[in-house]
């Protein structure tokens, strides 16, 4: 699984480079402040939804980034490989600080994921497509159009041990590579590319959370100017099953 994983992310790097201008590269150098909270209910052994609401934050906690809903229908199959259907709404805050407008974000997405070990290390493989539709904001006033794109991601996270009780800290690596296309996206199919590395700890059986270093490297529509942030980001993940909850309730 780890090789197939491997040989994605290599037969995707030379799209990297489709369709960009020959202007000289420009980096502008970012912090962010990112957080998470992503919610896995099931109803059985198959079937569940899953809800996640993320905020972003620049200059650490200084001004809005993002804010971001996610809702889905999973289905896990027996050898746990899990499938999803689901739409999210994201509202994006303007770049220019002189602005107040935001832009939002309809978006459709089918998600595939599989686990694995090598050795001790436990390996998640995941594709996500999403169609998008995005407001064109002019003059801090919405145009009335919006952009259609296609974005495909490819995730591949490693969960390592490093320490012998279970209930100590694992180390974490993750990439996903963002790559986009549509009518509107003429140099920058390329969209992010996400790393990260920090720690998994679990809080409950049911509750855990990862913290750490994450860095986005974004091209802008343009195709030469180039976002890199530095991000400190803190991931909540809650996982039950829905007779928990309503066992729970009947005894509030």
């Amino acid at each position: 699984m780890l090789k197939f994983g491997i040989v994605i992310l290599v037969a995707l790097f030379p799209l990297i480079g489709m369709g960009q201008v020959q202007n000289e590269k420009v980096i502008k150098q970012q912090s962010q402040s990112w957080f998470a909270l992503n919610n896995n209910i099931t109803f059985n052994k198959h079937w569940g939804v899953l809800a996640d609401f993320q905020l972003r934050r620049n200059e650490f906690l200084d001004t809005d980034s993002f804010y971001y809903l996610r809702g889905a229908a999973a289905y896990t199959t027996e050898n746990k490989q899990t499938i999803a259907l689901g739409y999210g709404h994201v509202w994006n805050a303007p770049s220019n600080p002189n602005c107040t407008t935001f832009s939002n974000e309809d978006f459709i997405f089918q998600m595939y994921d599989f686990s694995s070990k090598m050795g001790k290390v436990s390996v998640l493989n995941r594709f996500r497509n999403e169609q998008r539709w995005q407001q064109v904001i002019v003059d801090d006033v919405w145009t009335g159009d919006k952009v259609f794109s296609d974005r495909v991601r490819y995730l591949v996270s490693f969960d390592i041990p490093i320490f012998k009780k279970k209930t100590m800290p694992s180390l974490v690596v993750s990439n996903e590579i963002l790559l986009q296309f549509g009518k509107e996206i003429v140099y920058n199919t390329f969209d992010q590319n996400w790393f990260f590395v920090g720690i998994k700890q679990s809080i409950t059986p049911k509750l855990s959370f990862d913290f750490g270093y994450m860095n986005v490297y974004q091209q802008k529509k343009s195709g030469y100017q180039y976002n890199m942030n530095h991000t400190l980001r803190l991931f909540f993940y809650y996982r039950n099953n829905v007779n928990s909850l309503t066992h729970f309730g009947h005894h509030s």
